[in-house]
């Protein structure tokens, strides 16, 4: 089936409803809907910053529409776009599709361009008082890392996470601090058009993400959307038709640079996105989960992306994943062979001869690196000479770091001057 143009047809916010319904369509023939539920009490907030919130998240979550027949033309009915903000729009959907372009075979640099239908749109900047902190939770490592090292700095604080209620609600419970639940539902019928040869694959949902935080820091009247994004984020998986091909795209520096340029051209600096992770390593990131979150959270969390899928509805680690093979491998140096080995029910992945081949490719031995969230190259090696201090057996793996890597060695980041430097001070006092 061929289509001319993807159209953003409508959004409606209901606040007595808490939902918010989004509208697309291709040519005014095939319609998708996909919808919200924002399950708190809202403070009070701004009518005009709020839908400006709703349009960013209206215009980015249809790239799991937009993705299914990639038609030439993309249309607006509603909504108000100047150059800046399509911009941002055309580069996310052109980039965040990139391993969607790689397994399906197609070109990476097809044009999808988003049209401007504003000179200029002037930045809000929110008369309310926006202040504390909004935390991303998904379960896995990585947020509850910076949970625990912000609980540290007595911050004004709360968790937030989207879909998956079953599966975070003991996590939410251990954490402790105040939270705000979302739940997305997305329109079941691309299932239906998938298999009768519609496109299917990997979209930047943490692009979608990211701007879902920016509604519910309008609702909550919390300035700062915390993800927990690391630097191996930055490392592309692979080369496709002369384009950087990155699973994690929407999770790059590059992209939260972006977003945070159109954060401020919208909303002036009453919203503020930012990775409180952004200047670590995995491997460094593991080691502090062992100091301050493991022994709190071994039972309630995974980094599985399995536990997550819409068929799924509770906690596990699947132990055959490249996810599960890199965690595990991050973990091996600074938690008990035995403590972690229950998290897989006694399995030990590293001796594990099915994964051997996974392990090649996270090493860059052998093959690409997987399509998935996993560590650089170099902190996968560092992390696995480590663990073949515990594990002489892992000597089979035969590799070179280079002379100046330290996993500890802190990099660039997008965070602000003075939490960076009471992260420093935290890290410190560990």
């Amino acid at each position: 089936m061929s289509y001319q143009r993807f159209i953003f047809q409508n959004y409606e916010f209901n606040p007595d409803a808490k939902t918010l319904h989004l509208y697309y369509s291709y040519d005014g023939m095939l319609d998708f809907t996909e919808s919200y539920f924002f399950d708190f009490d809202f403070t009070h907030y701004n009518d005009v910053v709020l839908d400006r919130a709703c349009q960013l998240l209206f215009f980015m979550a249809g790239v799991s529409y937009f993705k299914a027949y990639l038609p030439p033309e993309i249309h607006l009915e509603v909504g108000e776009l100047d150059e800046p903000t399509a911009s941002f729009l055309s580069k996310t959907y052109q980039h965040g599709l990139g391993e969607f372009f790689y397994v399906n075979k197609l070109n990476p640099n097809m044009p999808i361009t988003f049209p401007s239908n504003s000179v200029s749109l002037q930045p809000i900047n929110d008369q309310l008082s926006h202040t504390g902190l909004l935390i991303g939770i998904g379960g896995g490592k990585d947020s509850l890392v910076s949970v625990e090292l912000l609980k540290r700095q007595q911050r004004d604080m709360a968790t937030w996470s989207v879909g998956n209620r079953q599966q975070l609600e003991p996590l939410v419970e251990q954490i402790g601090l105040h939270h705000y639940w979302v739940e997305r539902t997305w329109d079941r019928n691309l299932l239906d058009h998938n298999s009768k040869g519609a496109y299917n694959g990997h979209v930047p949902i943490s692009a979608t993400y990211a701007c879902v935080g920016t509604v519910v820091s309008v609702l909550t009247g919390r300035q700062d959307i915390i993800v927990s994004n690391e630097q191996s984020a930055n490392e592309p998986t692979l080369q496709y038709q002369d384009m950087a091909i990155n699973h994690q795209y929407s999770k790059s520096m590059e992209f939260e640079t972006d977003f945070q340029s159109v954060l401020s051209h919208l909303f002036s600096d009453s919203i503020r996105y930012y990775s409180l992770l952004r200047p670590f390593s995995e491997v460094y990131i593991a080691k502090l989960f062992s100091q301050i979150g493991f022994e709190k959270y071994k039972g309630t969390f995974s980094s599985c992306n399995r536990a997550f899928t819409h068929l799924s509805n509770h906690m596990f680690w699947c132990g055959e994943c490249p996810k599960c093979a890199f965690v595990f491998l991050a973990l091996s140096p600074f938690i008990e062979r035995q403590e972690l080995e229950a998290l897989w029910q006694g399995k030990n992945l590293l001796l594990d001869p099915d994964l051997e081949k996974t392990y090649r490719q996270l090493l860059g031995i052998e093959g690409e690196k997987p399509l998935e969230c996993v560590g650089e190259i170099k902190e996968s090696r560092a992390a696995m000479r480590l663990a073949q201090a515990k594990y002489p057996e892992l000597h089979k793996y035969s590799f070179d770091i280079p002379d100046n890597y330290d996993y500890k060695a802190l990099g660039e980041h997008r965070l602000p001057a003075d939490l960076y430097q009471q992260l420093q001070q935290t890290i410190i006092s560990l």
